[in-house]
């Protein structure tokens, strides 16, 4: 018998050659940061332009009763974005006290707000999940819930704007109106879809590193997107309020989800200044810009930088509390 006969060959001794990466996966390390460099480099060279006298007039004329009526509304939304956590909590059967994940997704979300989803969405959330006891799948669920549900309603809300007409495209976007409206449709199509999935695939449940991952089941579907319309529909309300009725409701809530969109793709800390660019360009030929840049600032200070400093407070008292319990049950 030869010896060599079941012997590799030189051939099948050559390791598999490795997969190319694509021209994205080569290029993103630095093409989203400097497309960030390049988004603040243009808000810094049109800063000057801004009218900061008017703005701070405008935050001067204020009333209190106002400004109040507006934190009011600015704390229901972050207490209903506090819910999005015990639609994962419900998902996924875990034994965190319900209290317990609602202010884990409260600060996650001030701190997302203001250093970006990385660091609060994502981040923040996971180490105080593990803290409390929950092993990584269980945390993933969680996460991928709270966001699913905040950016599926995003989609259902917007979409339904741009469909019905109710904002123009920008000119930069070199968008027709038939082109908005349609992208609008499919937002609505990839909603409904999501619910559709839920509703009516057979195979509901997945392993990933031996743990089960289970797909929501209709009802919970239809949950997370009534509360996300709840919750953006209470942004745009804030804004509403701090122009005092000199934009429609549609608009006002339509160019904040646009900011909104272009916060998350560009990777600035809080968005700093893309909230305050877009609204000038979509805004500008209707409210005096002191009077813009003035609502943008105090929805700035009301929604972002107060709600930071609870949340400071928040992740305090979480850690500290972790500290003192002992770790509860993973999911059951």
């Amino acid at each position: 018998m030869n010896s060599e006969a079941g012997a590799l060959s030189p051939t099948d001794m050559k390791p598999a050659p490795s997969r190319q990466p694509t021209l994205w996966q080569r290029y993103r390390k630095w093409a989203v940061p400097l497309f960030g460099i390049l988004v603040l480099g243009l808000l810094v060279s049109h800063a000057h332009k801004i009218d900061w006298a008017g703005a701070w007039e405008a935050l001067k004329r204020y009333p209190p009763l106002l400004l109040l009526a507006v934190f009011a509304v600015t704390t229901a939304s972050h207490l209903l974005y506090g819910c999005f956590d015990l639609l994962g909590r419900w998902h996924t059967r875990h034994r965190l006290p319900a209290w317990r994940s609602w202010m884990i997704a409260v600060t996650s979300y001030a701190f997302n707000l203001n250093l970006g989803s990385l660091v609060g969405g994502v981040a923040l959330r996971a180490r105080l999940y593990a803290r409390a006891g929950l092993d990584e799948a269980t945390v993933a669920q969680v996460v991928g819930i709270s966001l699913a549900t905040n950016w599926l309603g995003y989609g259902l809300l917007a979409g339904g704007l741009f469909a019905a007409g109710a904002i123009s495209p920008p000119s930069q976007a070199h968008m027709t109106e038939g082109g908005f409206r349609a992208l609008g449709v499919f937002m609505i199509l990839l909603a409904v879809g999501y619910v559709a999935a839920c509703a009516l695939r057979t195979r509901r449940e997945w392993k990933f590193r031996n743990k089960t991952v289970r797909l929501p089941s209709a009802r919970l579907a239809v949950t997370q997107l009534a509360i996300s319309v709840g919750n953006w529909s209470i942004m745009g309300a804030a804004m509403y309020l701090l122009l005092r009725g000199q934009v429609p409701y549609g608009t006002v809530l339509g160019v904040l989800m646009a900011a909104s969109i272009v916060g998350v793709v560009t990777p600035i800390p809080a968005g700093l200044g893309v909230l305050e660019a877009v609204y000038l360009a979509l805004l500008s030929g209707t409210v005096r810009q002191g009077t813009l840049m003035g609502a943008v600032l105090a929805y700035r200070a009301l929604y972002y930088l107060l709600p930071l400093a609870v949340g400071l407070l928040m992740y305090v008292f979480l850690e500290r509390y972790a500290a003192r319990h002992e770790p509860v049950a993973p999911a059951a």
